[in-house]
């Protein structure tokens, strides 16, 4: 199978994750404030505490499954740039590279906190209150809490898609206004509302991108 085509099934792959976050997010998590600045921590640890295993496979997914699909979608991406447009093709490589791991590394601090939670719980819930939450802010900041390093990567892609036209126009123009929504996740009274731009304008890009992969399409 050629690397566009694995590409393009990893970019629809991220799509899916991002789908699985929201669904969760939205029904079991959204009374606990997930996603706002508003999160109830108690009640946080307090599902954990019966929940653990559901906190753990969501980060799984949405943290790990998606930046190991992401490491090889920012190759593909790279090497479907490369022709037109060589050196956009290798800012954009170090970008998504380094947003992967990040996403990686939150992920890997999300579960940890959730692990370290539930075991303290049952004996010190306070205690198990503050280490949740100091874990939290750490994976807030790799990543989980703003989406500066996902929004700089896919507006430096879509850049790159429409210099050197190798990417089609609802590509680019998908990429640009989610690149930009992950930027103004920097401010704060913007935060909810541009993640949520980027949130459900990433889901609509990885799917163009990964379609423009699988079918070599400079058109879509």
């Amino acid at each position: 199978m050629r690397l566009q085509t694995v590409g393009g099934l990893a970019g629809l792959t991220c799509a899916a994750t991002y789908l699985f976050g929201f669904a969760v997010l939205v029904t079991l998590l959204a009374p606990l404030g997930f996603g706002t600045n508003d999160i109830d921590v108690r009640g946080v640890v307090g599902f954990i505490d019966t929940n653990a295993a559901l906190l753990i496979l969501w980060n799984s997914v949405i943290y790990i499954l998606n930046a190991l699909a992401l490491i090889v979608l920012v190759v593909a991406i790279h090497s479907r740039l490369s022709d037109n447009t060589p050196d956009w093709a290798a800012v954009t490589r170090a970008l998504g590279l380094v947003w992967a791991t990040l996403v990686l590394g939150a992920g890997m601090i999300a579960n940890v906190a959730v692990e370290s939670a539930a075991n303290l719980a049952p004996t010190d819930f306070d205690q198990a209150v503050t280490l949740w939450e100091t874990l939290h802010a750490v994976e807030l900041g790799l990543g989980g809490g703003n989406e500066i390093a996902g929004g700089v990567w896919i507006g430096c892609v879509s850049i790159a898609g429409l210099v050197g036209r190798s990417l089609g126009k609802v590509t680019v123009g998908l990429g640009l206004l989610t690149g930009a929504g992950g930027l103004l996740t920097l401010i704060p009274v913007l935060g909810d509302a541009a993640g949520a731009v980027f949130g459900l304008g990433a889901i609509a890009w990885f799917i163009a991108i990964g379609l423009a992969l699988i079918f070599r399409r400079d058109d879509a």
